[in-house]
């Protein structure tokens, strides 16, 4: 009985792509979608959420003399 291909959905344009090493661009399903996603995260346009730094002086630490 053969293996049962895998197959992810491509994280930029939501298509099929084949989980197997001889998609050397997995988990996308072509070179233009792994650049595109790339080039988000180049630009920016992707952003890790943060939350602001507190306002004020720095905290008073002790000195260890």
């Amino acid at each position: 009985m053969p293996a049962k291909a895998i197959t992810v959905r491509c994280p930029q344009c939501g298509g099929e792509a084949p989980w197997n090493p001889e998609n050397k661009y997995r988990p996308f399903c072509s070179e233009r979608c792994k650049l595109i996603d790339l080039g988000a995260w180049a630009s920016e346009t992707y952003r890790v959420p943060t939350q602001e730094a507190p306002t004020g002086s720095p905290p008073d630490f002790p000195r260890i003399e």
